[in-house]
């Protein structure tokens, strides 16, 4: 929070190694600062613990990770009442190019924003990054880019999505983890440095024009 974050996310996975309990959610949540959103990740959720642990979270948005419907989507939010995210698990490779984005931003086309993953083993987390230059040039939605980003590349990230969107924000996760061992991180153990490094990165891109892609 001290570098600059506008949200923090909890996942509400039990099988994910990051996976906190509504309860722990809801006393971290009751630490972030004012105009701090916190966001909660379902992945297959039954509607009534999606309301039930929203409750316990004011203010709250809502991430689907899963395979849930739009009604599904529309239902685990109380109709709406919830703001949520949709997030999109985009192939790796070429595949990219064979997602539809512009056909899935319109059947979601009542969350608050679509969020880009890779489509990796599991549900998200992998630090995997997709193509970015294979999405459709303009696509009539907000946008979240996730999937793989790291201090080093965000700001590539940022400006060969920007400008097919209404807006573009950016998720972490994997790409500020600490360091473990033999090259791999440490599943949920956040780096304060690589934090502060990241926010830095999105904030120079945010700033600076994009250069011709």
């Amino acid at each position: 929070m001290a570098a600059g974050a506008d949200a923090v996310g909890f996942v509400l996975y039990a099988p994910s190694p990051r996976a906190v309990t509504p309860e722990r959610a809801a006393q971290l949540a009751r630490r972030l600062p004012a105009f701090v959103a916190p966001v909660l990740l379902f992945v297959n959720e039954d509607a009534h613990k999606v309301i039930a642990a929203s409750a316990m979270v004011p203010g709250a948005i809502v991430q689907f990770h899963g395979d849930e419907s739009a009604e599904d989507c529309w239902t685990a939010t109380d109709g709406g009442r919830r703001p949520f995210l949709r997030a999109a698990r985009i192939p790796l490779g070429d595949g990219a190019a064979r997602f539809d984005l512009v056909e899935y931003a319109q059947d979601h086309s009542r969350a608050q924003a679509i969020l880009l993953d890779a489509h990796v083993e599991g549900y998200g987390g992998g630090g995997k990054a997709f193509n970015w230059s294979l999405l459709p040039p303009s696509v009539d939605c907000h946008l979240v880019l996730s999937g793989g980003l790291t201090p080093a590349n965000v700001t590539d990230g940022i400006w060969q999505v920007r400008p097919r969107c209404k807006t573009l924000a950016v998720d972490v996760s994997s790409g500020v983890e600490a360091d473990g061992p033999g090259g791999s991180t440490l599943k949920g153990i956040k780096d304060a440095d690589k934090i502060h490094r990241f926010i830095a990165a999105v904030r120079a891109a945010d700033a600076a024009p994009a250069p011709y892609l």
